[in-house]
């Protein structure tokens, strides 16, 4: 299968320090690869550098084909990289349906002047947006929660909001930045249920994530970052049983409780 997204000798410097050195991978569409390490081992930098928030100092980056290097956040995104944050980003002051129509309304096809002039066609858009939202809320679980303010959500859903927003924008690639993050073990149980429907979808998926039942149980492919580089790739199994990821990241507990 040809590269979906592709990474290339990737490198991130903070002022002298490198955060990244030469990293190379390649994501397939429609699979899960997840993006695993110690905490400052680089795995969000490395999202900040293929989502246009960070400049690479050296390295390439593609998707589908193009060049990602020098893009806006803003263009990647229209692209289908969509991602989502280790710390939530809803609205707390609107419902969770607004949130979810702000992020509709930016593929809008209306111009001011109709919206100001209040046409038909507005308001048949309207209505059509509404009626996505709330196809979007129920996929997720949060449909009767739709006129409830984002901040009064649990956190839980607080994170399944921030999802159903970037799966408002129609992504091609999913990137999911420590999604669980926070959740309890039922909450993170029925998240990765979700996360098998979004991948019906269609959807691809690039995960970072500390919880390592989860990791092990959606990937297909595992990256392990430690110190800005790669020490490991495989199929769970096979990370699992990686000596230099059990030394620098799993643990020797982990590793005889799922030897």
């Amino acid at each position: 299968m040809s590269a979906f997204l592709s990474v290339e000798a990737l490198s991130v410097r903070f002022g002298g320090l490198l955060a990244i050195e030469s990293l190379s991978f390649e994501l397939r569409e429609g699979e899960v690869l997840s993006l695993i390490g110690p905490n400052g081992a680089g795995k969000t930098t490395a999202f900040n550098a293929i989502t246009g928030y960070l400049a690479p100092a050296s390295g390439e980056i593609r998707f589908q084909g193009r060049r990602l290097n020098g893009l806006s956040t803003n263009r990647v995104a229209e692209l289908g990289l969509v991602r989502t944050f280790q710390k939530t980003s809803v609205f707390g002051g609107r419902s969770a349906l607004e949130n979810i129509l702000i992020g509709l309304h930016l593929r809008s096809k209306q111009s001011a002047l109709a919206i100001l002039l209040g046409l038909p066609s507005v308001v048949r858009e309207e209505k059509e947006l509404e009626a996505e939202a709330r196809r979007i809320l129920d996929f997720v679980g949060l449909g009767a929660r739709a006129d409830e303010a984002g901040a009064a959500l649990a956190y839980g859903e607080q994170r399944l909001l921030e999802v159903a927003i970037a799966l408002a924008a129609k992504p091609k690639l999913l990137m999911l930045d420590e999604p669980v993050s926070g959740m309890n073990p039922s909450e993170t149980a029925s998240f990765m249920t979700k996360l098998a429907e979004i991948r019906g979808l269609g959807i691809t998926v690039l995960l970072v994530e500390h919880d390592m039942k989860m990791v092990m149980g959606v990937s297909d492919r595992i990256v392990c970052l430690s110190q800005g580089r790669i020490i490991a790739n495989g199929t769970p199994a096979q990370i699992q049983r990686d000596s230099e990821v059990i030394r620098a990241y799993l643990g020797e507990r982990y590793a005889r409780a799922h030897g």
